[in-house]
């Protein structure tokens, strides 16, 4: 029979062993860990010009392909400040809505998959374009660090902002 000494000093080092195997999450959200960074001072900026502040900070989990600064300054400067505009906003939260993905895909999730190009439905309702054919591209931009964990989900940094495709336009219907 064993003791309740060596149960409990079995239930310890079990105890410990479940520590070690759980990743730590993070104490900071999606939000407040790119504004700490301080590479992600315009898309902080846009986030809350958009008013996704609360949304980006909720439960999740969420995947952000987020755009460094670098990134948003290869936009047209007039482009960029035209996005931050009021009469913008729908527009803005066009294209970080893109940027977002419900759920979250860490590297191995993504780089786990089978085909080496394929879609993940973002938040805006269009595909993301993943390619995994030389290194990870999504929508055309380079994914260049990943798996920076947040307490409700999962940033990848890209170097690129990526736009959502421009809607079909459906054909005018022909009268006879």
């Amino acid at each position: 029979m064993f003791g309740l000494k060596s149960f409990a000093a079995g239930l310890a080092v079990a105890g410990g062993l479940i520590v070690a195997i759980m990743p730590a999450r993070a104490a900071d959200d999606i939000v407040d860990t790119a504004a700490k960074n301080g590479s992600f001072n315009t898309l902080v900026a846009a986030v809350k010009a958009a008013g996704l502040v609360d949304t980006l900070k909720g439960k999740g989990p969420f995947t952000v392909f987020a755009p460094t600064d670098e990134a948003f300054a290869k936009l047209p400067k007039a482009t960029l400040e035209s996005l931050l505009k009021p009469e913008n906003k729908q527009k803005l939260v066009s294209i970080l809505t893109y940027h977002v993905v419900a759920g979250q895909y860490d590297a191995a999730r993504i780089t786990a998959a089978k085909a080496k190009q394929f879609g993940i439905k973002s938040v805006q309702g269009a595909n993301i374009a993943v390619d995994l054919r030389d290194g990870v591209k999504v929508s055309g931009a380079n994914v260049v660090k990943t798996d920076v964990l947040t307490s409700n989900g999962v940033i990848h940094v890209i170097d690129t902002v990526i736009l959502p495709p421009a809607k079909q336009a459906s054909a005018p219907r022909q009268h006879h």
